[in-house]
């Protein structure tokens, strides 16, 4: 009881105290991420609902924040650029996830709910999509698990990766967005590896989010349910518009780009508190709920598309003007 009690009254301090210390001060994304793994498998997570939430949140502040650091015009730039790749990355990456659900035999809506979530935007995208299909809350806690595991690997594997085949930051931008799973990693990883490459990753991540719409109606129309619209029910990440907006102004009102460094720079702080966040919401629940189907299936289906995609990218065949 005694014992229970320490790990109790740890958990209660730890969590906001290592919260604050990691805006406070400069850790790196990867190193934030596993405290509070660590944390949340050793002692536990008692504010479990309420940092779930506030992880949410503080991800979609810590990006509008981080567009008062961008160029607009790079920002459209790179955003157009990425339309022929999107769309064909997207679709293999659905289809490929499809053949190997059937082969694992995985439920069909935790496929899909993984297929899109790898696809598109990790956790942004299983929550829209899985409205749209009206997925099984044990679905979505799945195949939340698989991603999130997923997410907390690519912070560490990524920038190693990144520097072994030597990928310039332009590159490596490039090739996180389009095989990390969540805004929030990307963010995390491209930060490790330098400004060039956050700026790059971030703005292909954010206008590749912008296919959840299409792609939640798509499997809305697939699944035919009572020919309900789920176009209401889309969860669109409206955080792509304010950090669009805080880029619009920093760009086009040179009085502000002074500012916008500082905000910047505060929303690379909040960046790593949420990281912090995410790993403390991977409690020994989470873990024991994912699967060893789902879980093979979201591991192969990212090594394929992290392959594929970097093997493009070194070769010529995707690139940024």
């Amino acid at each position: 009881m005694n014992i229970q009690r320490i790990q109790y009254l740890a958990s209660m301090t730890l969590i906001p105290l290592i919260a604050v210390v990691s805006f406070a001060v400069p850790l790196s994304s990867a190193l934030a991420l596993v405290l509070g793994l660590v944390i949340a498998v050793t002692v536990g997570n008692p504010y479990i609902a309420k940092t779930r939430k506030l992880t949410s949140n503080l991800l979609s502040i810590a990006v509008i924040g981080l567009g008062a650091g961008m160029d607009l015009n790079v920002v459209g730039r790179v955003g157009a650029q990425g339309v022929g790749y999107t769309v064909l990355g997207i679709s293999l990456t659905l289809i490929v996830g499809y053949i190997l659900g059937k082969i694992l035999k995985t439920e069909r809506d935790t496929s899909i709910l993984i297929s899109a979530g790898t696809a598109i935007c990790g956790g942004s995208a299983i929550a829209a999509v899985s409205s749209s299909i009206k997925a099984k809350p044990h679905e979505i806690s799945v195949s939340l698990g698989v991603v999130f595991l997923l997410n907390a690997l690519a912070l560490i594997v990524f920038p190693f990766v990144g520097h072994h085949f030597n990928l310039t930051e332009g590159q490596f931008g490039l090739w996180s967005a389009l095989a990390i799973h969540d805004t929030s990693s990307v963010v995390g990883s491209t930060l490790q590896y330098g400004p060039h490459a956050l700026e790059v990753g971030t703005t292909v991540k954010l206008a590749r989010a912008l296919w959840i719409v299409p792609v939640t109606l798509f499997f809305g129309y697939l699944t035919s349910r009572k020919q309900e619209s789920s176009a209401g029910k889309t969860k669109f990440p409206w955080f792509i518009l304010g950090f669009l907006l805080a880029a619009a102004l920093v760009t086009w009102i040179p009085q502000l780009q002074e500012p916008g460094k500082f905000v910047n720079d505060l929303a690379k702080r909040l960046l790593v508190v949420t990281l912090f966040l995410i790993g403390a919401n991977l409690t020994r629940d989470t873990l024991r709920s994912v699967g060893v189907r789902p879980l093979i299936q979201g591991v192969l289906l990212w090594i394929i598309v992290g392959s594929i995609t970097l093997g493009a990218i070194l070769w010529g065949w995707i690139t940024l003007a």
